[in-house]
């Protein structure tokens, strides 16, 4: 046992068709906000990706959050940040329309309840593009409870992202753990892989596997999420 699992959720613990996915997302949003906001959808989906692109770039100096609105704010050539609650809500309700282009696995609540049972401590490990209250209703969406987690990283919360090995320190000194006592599990062969850079042990999940660059992962774990659970129970 490792004392400290980092899971990541997009492609691991929720499986999904990220292009589908991202479709449904910004055309759920578009309907909600292009009357509000009064731009048009092309100028929303821009400011959305850019402000994304911001949070990537981002190197902890503001939260993620900030750098987001700010960039976002810019493209649609108007304060948007009045508009957060609204934004909030939407998550709420119409967010729900993007669930359909995700999928789900038995094995991601049996690790984390085999986890939780022997003493093991649980960090969401996903990349803080999203507020709160989307990344808590995606983890419920894979049939867990963000209560299951001790840490899960969000916009409001983190002012950098995976691959930037500070988003791992960051979750190091947040939590007070230890790369080498730990092991990152995730689907991306550049975002989670990258982490073993600081020591932390590495399961790469091939169900929805990422390698954007067709690298060879050959030297890392790796295996569907049902192998992983094998991995996790037997070893």
């Amino acid at each position: 046992m490792y004392k400290n699992y980092l899971f990541d959720l997009d492609g691991t613990l929720l499986p999904m068709d990220m292009e589908q996915f991202t479709k449904l997302y910004f055309g759920s949003l578009c309907k909600r906000f292009v009357p509000v906001l009064k731009v048009d959808a092309d100028t929303l989906v821009r400011a959305i990706w850019k402000g994304t692109g911001a949070m990537a770039k981002n190197d902890n100096s503001m939260l993620n959050k900030d750098i987001f609105w700010k960039t976002a704010s810019d493209i649609c050539n108007m304060d948007l940040t009045p508009y957060i609650e609204q934004f909030d809500d939407y998550y709420k309700n119409e967010f729900i329309f993007a669930k359909q282009a995700t999928g789900f696995t038995p094995y991601a609540k049996k690790c984390v309840d085999y986890i939780k049972k022997n003493g093991g401590r649980l960090i969401a490990a996903t990349n803080p593009i999203f507020p709160k209250i989307a990344t808590y209703r995606r983890l419920e969406w894979a049939g867990v409870s963000p209560e299951d987690f001790e840490f899960i990283t969000t916009y409001e919360n983190s002012g950098c992202c995976k691959p930037n090995l500070k988003y791992f320190e960051m979750i190091c000194d947040e939590c007070g753990i230890k790369p080498e006592e730990s092991i990152m599990i995730g689907n991306d062969v550049d975002e989670d892989l990258c982490s073993a850079q600081l020591g932390f042990d590495t399961y790469l999940v091939t169900d929805c596997i990422v390698n954007r660059e067709n690298k060879d992962y050959s030297n890392f774990k790796n295996g569907s999420f049902e192998s992983f659970y094998k991995f996790l129970t037997e070893n």
